[in-house]
């Protein structure tokens, strides 16, 4: 089977360089790029190469977006691909974060050639790995961040209000090889290596022009990815990543048992904008009793999204749709009263104080004598949070509205 792997990153040239040590590993690696510096005329700047062809197409677009670009031309110029070479690297646009792609290739079905049957990529190529590559000498100043992609010239899409942070961390967090242009130092003296220690634990660093056979997924650990994405349920933590202070580094574990009064959790997400590179897990509000939120940052934004239901009350249905993993993590911690309802937070901080948002998250939980007034009594609160919300403030979509998921795993394909 076609081997696969997925190339990210926005620094071009050390991207440039990746690719050349991996085409000086196997000569006959084909990869596939897509430039979409023009998508909003509805222009795609298609590139396949590999020892024998340099081939540059420029392609029509009837609806310039992300999405459009997948469907119509990147899973079937895979899907066409599969069988034909060895191994294809799939190079992202720079403004691209994998995960959203990698949920496109596993899901969004393609009619392979030949009369087959239609079919998700991953059915007819072995995804082997996402390679990210990143400068430290920049990156955790991106990461951290409230710049968008328009400001920083990395997108012209019309209502792209995503983050450079939000791709920094994105890119990095999701990948199964990191490759630097240069090896960060020890954790002592270079913070960059204590955040990427915690947000990425078992991903290998390697550097750009001396890569060796893991940027095509070989010898990886057991736990990689292998561009698969998460699920709202899974560990929020992979693999073992530091606990500990290392550098003004510290990742924070939030666990509750009780539910966030909506209005005191609203004026707590300022702690979570300053100070911190990311936070991501699952929220409890008083006022929703049925629905599990996700709760997503990178740098200074952040963004809150509906992601599904609790088991407690959904009946045996539910539990027989769910997975066997989170039917299993569910029952371990069952509660007599909440069920598995819990919040569940991560939250990597390399300025903040993490004991001081744990506070400001704890004060924003319901009281004992809220808790004791009931779920009557909670349904009547305030909700500032809508369909979902994103920090700093904007309006709310209103429940009802738009029905797309806001976590990869639940169906976003869309990246403008």
């Amino acid at each position: 089977m076609t081997e696969l792997v997925v190339l990210c990153g926005t620094a071009r040239d050390a991207v440039e360089r990746t690719i050349t040590r991996m085409r000086e590993l196997d000569p006959d690696v084909v990869v596939l790029h897509h430039e979409l510096h023009d998508l909003e005329r509805g222009r795609v700047h298609r590139r396949l190469r590999d020892a024998r062809r340099d081939e540059r197409t420029v392609l029509e677009l009837a609806h310039g977006c992300v999405s459009c670009t997948l469907r119509e031309d990147v899973l079937p110029t895979l899907a066409a691909l599969a069988g034909t070479v060895r191994r294809v690297v799939l190079h992202l646009d720079p403004r691209l974060e994998p995960e959203p792609v990698c949920w496109a290739l596993g899901s969004v079905l393609c009619t392979p050639p030949g009369g087959r049957a239609a079919c998700p990529v991953t059915d007819l190529v072995d995804l082997r790995a996402v390679v990210a590559v990143l400068d430290p000498d920049t990156w955790l100043a991106d990461a951290c961040g409230d710049a968008t992609l328009p400001e920083r010239g990395l997108s012209t899409l019309p209502g792209d209000e995503r983050t450079v942070a939000q791709l920094a961390v994105g890119q990095a967090e999701f990948a199964d090889v990191l490759v630097t242009t240069r090896l960060p130092g020890p954790a002592t003296v270079d913070r960059t290596a204590a955040v990427l220690d915690r947000l990425a634990p078992i991903a290998p660093r390697l550097l750009a022009a001396h890569g060796d056979d893991r940027l095509f997924g070989d010898g990886l650990p057991a736990q990689a990815r292998r561009g698969v994405p998460s699920g709202v349920h899974d560990a929020l933590l992979r693999g073992t990543p530091p606990l500990d202070a290392e550098n003004g580094v510290r990742t924070l574990l939030f666990s509750a048992r009780r539910p966030f009064h909506p209005d005191r959790l609203h004026e707590a997400l300022d702690a979570l904008l300053d100070g911190v590179v990311r936070s991501r897990g699952r929220l409890w509000l008083a006022t929703r009793p049925q629905e599990v939120l996700w709760l997503e940052s990178a740098g200074g934004g952040l963004r809150i999204g509906q992601a599904g239901e609790w088991l407690h009350g959904a009946g045996a249905q539910a539990w027989d749709r769910a997975d066997e993993q989170r039917r299993a993590l569910a029952a371990l911690a069952w509660h007599p009263r909440w069920g598995d309802r819990a919040q569940d937070l991560v939250v990597l901080c390399h300025g903040a104080d993490p004991d001081e948002i744990d506070a400001r998250l704890r004060e924003a939980l319901l009281s004992d004598a809220e808790v004791a007034a009931g779920e009557h009594a909670w349904s009547a609160l305030g909700d500032p949070f809508g369909r979902a919300h994103d920090e700093p403030c904007s309006d709310p979509e209103p429940v009802g509205g738009d029905p797309a998921a806001h976590h990869p795993s639940d169906g976003r394909e869309d990246e403008n």
